[in-house]
């Protein structure tokens, strides 16, 4: 073999060869491109490693102790979320169901009813498995603000086309924002919108395809190929990508998707109204995209959305009433108090920390209302425009709210009370979709005064942070919780509730008090628990509702547990404790030592069934 043939077969097997005349290392071609590429998107990826950074400081109180941390503001929710990642980790085993049989028993529980985030949960699996659900909580509070921001930075400089730092602002606004924070306090259904840029981004390409070039918002070359059967072929090509992302969104976060599709509506009757012509020429191609996404989404999610709402344990209508999940016109204006600006007093303008979906601030606000004002001549601003009015109106609720008044004035939701699908999402929510709009908005106007000669190169820019640094997100607040039991954590548990066993905590776990859920979290969802905290058809008539009803011995224990006092067990009370065992398929009842009022409960308890057995830091009773 000569030295060349020798040097070319080094160049395509490693990462360097020597170079022939002075046997000095050369990089191979291959490294080369790596080299170059991680060199030509340097600053996307530091720009990406900062949302990062920044989603995993405001989120640095969990990281201290995933298991036994909690955020503060909503430590039951999270409780819900820890108890669904270890039940969705269960995918991987094979044990899985859309009705689940692992809480609720004997029953059991719609997983599409509840907010189960079926994607998530699989694909975090391993985290699970290895560090438990506590960390996979944080992982996924963490990774959604993280990479809505990254997504939203990928569609502002590359689709929209805009400088790196309008993008990179925008962005942060998108992850960051005020709603995004707040949703973050145990919503993360509502945070995980990593594929709205992606969904965003196909509508867009679809509608630059049907126009045969960009839109006129945007840069690049024309986008319809010289072969109308190449157009076709692509066009095809996007619809299928779009229908696996709503598809995949649908076990995501349902009501974000819901609230993706009706932006994106309203967006399109907003850009046809400002552009007309352009609407025209797009509308015959790209209705015809979307009415292949829509079928095809359709067949992938047939069954799952039947079992959602006509299969076992699905429910009517919607859990929570609108009038009561309705913004305060009042909290548009407010600063949230969980912004660097805010005040606990502005928490009275929303039913919890979980809802501050309002709180933009007024120079927010007002800033916003300049740059469309500026900006009106350019069809996506009216776009912009017309669709966050309508959004803002939807989420004030049937009727008007000011500064807790209830006005009784008529708004827009009105026509969508009790309407299926739609009456899923609550209307405060609808303030969600003003983040991403604002945020367009900022960055096609920092974008233009970077452009521009004058007073805007710097008023925009002033007028911008001015807006932005006071709704700035301060660190979510977190506290300790009390540990899992060392009975539970430790796998004593199978001593007595072996082989996908009932285990029944004391007391059993409910909506208000849900913490024995953490123990089948700990445990991966092995063992399974009668009643609990989800979304049932057990309200009136079969309407939804929060948790079950309780059985006369899970009522009896949860009076004990509140009160401290034990009753005077009767022959008939133990016959119906047998009776309710029975019912659940209970192979134990598991009272923790630190349980409150456990005396009294471990009381009643021998009363009821007899001697308990003390096992680590926990008294049991075999009833299986």
């Amino acid at each position: 073999m000569t030295s060349t043939a020798r040097a070319a077969q080094d160049t395509a097997s490693g990462p360097a060869t020597l170079d022939s005349d002075t046997d000095r290392p050369r990089p191979s071609a291959r490294w080369t491109r790596w080299v170059a590429a991680l060199r030509r998107h340097r600053l996307d990826g530091g720009i990406c490693l900062f949302f990062v950074a920044a989603a995993g400081w405001l989120t640095n109180g969990l990281w201290l102790d995933p298991t036994n941390r909690t955020l503060s503001l909503n430590p039951d929710d999270q409780i819900l979320i820890e108890w669904f990642m270890a039940n969705n980790a269960r995918f991987i085993l094979g044990d899985f169901a859309l009705v689940s049989n692992r809480l609720n028993v004997p029953d059991g529980f719609n997983m599409l009813a509840n907010a189960t985030m079926i994607v998530p949960g699989v694909l975090l699996t391993p985290v699970t498995l290895l560090f438990g659900a506590g960390t996979t909580f944080a992982v996924l509070i963490t990774g959604n603000l993280a990479a809505t921001a990254i997504g939203w930075y990928l569609v502002y400089s590359r689709t929209l086309g805009a400088h790196w730092l309008p993008a990179a602002v925008g962005a942060a606004f998108c992850g960051f924002g005020p709603g995004m924070i707040s949703q973050s306090n145990s919503h993360p259904h509502m945070t995980a919108q990593w594929l709205v840029p992606a969904l965003v981004w196909c509508v867009v390409r679809m509608v630059q395809l049907a126009a045969g070039g960009p839109t006129p918002e945007t840069g690049g070359g024309p986008t319809r190929s010289p072969d109308p059967a190449a157009t076709r072929r692509r066009l095809l090509g996007l619809a299928v990508l779009l229908a696996v992302l709503v598809s995949t969104q649908v076990f995501v976060g349902e009501e974000v998707l819901f609230l993706t599709a009706a932006a994106l509506a309203l967006m399109t009757v907003g850009y046809a109204l400002a552009a007309p012509r352009y609407a025209r020429q797009v509308f015959p191609r790209f209705a015809l995209g979307l009415l292949i996404a829509g079928g095809l989404a359709a067949a992938v999610l047939a069954y799952p959305l039947w079992t959602q709402f006509y299969g076992p344990q699905s429910v009517p209508n919607g859990a929570f009433s609108p009038d009561h999940f309705s913004a305060d016109l009042a909290s548009y204006p407010a600063i949230s108090p969980l912004s660097i600006a805010g005040s606990p007093e502005a928490a009275r303008l929303s039913t919890g920390p979980s809802e501050y979906n309002t709180f933009l601030g007024l120079p927010l606000l007002l800033v916003a209302a300049g740059f469309a004002g500026w900006l009106r001549q350019r069809p996506l601003v009216v776009a912009l425009v017309f669709t966050g009015v309508v959004c803002a109106w939807l989420s004030l609720g049937p009727r008007i709210l000011v500064n807790g008044t209830r006005t009784g004035i008529w708004a827009p939701y009105e026509l969508l009370r009790d309407r299926p699908v739609i009456e899923g999402a609550l209307p405060m929510r609808f303030a969600l979709v003003l983040i991403p709009l604002i945020a367009t908005l900022l960055v096609l106007a920092l974008d233009q005064a970077r452009r521009s000669p004058g007073l805007a190169r710097i008023v925009v820019p002033v007028a911008t942070a001015a807006a932005l640094i006071p709704i700035a997100p301060a660190p979510l607040p977190t506290t300790d919780r009390e540990p899992v039991p060392a009975f539970i954590s430790g796998g004593h548990w199978r001593t007595c509730a072996p082989g996908d066993g009932v285990l029944v905590p004391v007391p059993l776990p409910t909506p208000r008090e849900p913490a024995t859920m953490r123990w089948a979290a700990a445990a991966n969802a092995e063992f399974r628990l009668p009643e609990g905290f989800f979304i049932g058809p057990y309200g009136a008539d079969g309407k939804a509702s929060l948790g079950t009803y309780k059985q006369p011995t899970s009522a009896l224990l949860d009076k004990v547990a509140t009160t401290g006092q034990p009753p005077d067990v009767s022959e008939a009370d133990r016959v119906q404790a047998a009776r309710d065992v029975a019912y659940w398929g209970a192979s134990c009842l598991v009272l923790a030592d630190t349980q409150r009022n456990a005396p009294a409960l471990r009381q009643t308890l021998e009363a009821l069934f007899g001697p308990g057995e003390h096992v680590v830091d926990a008294w049991i009773w075999r009833v299986g």
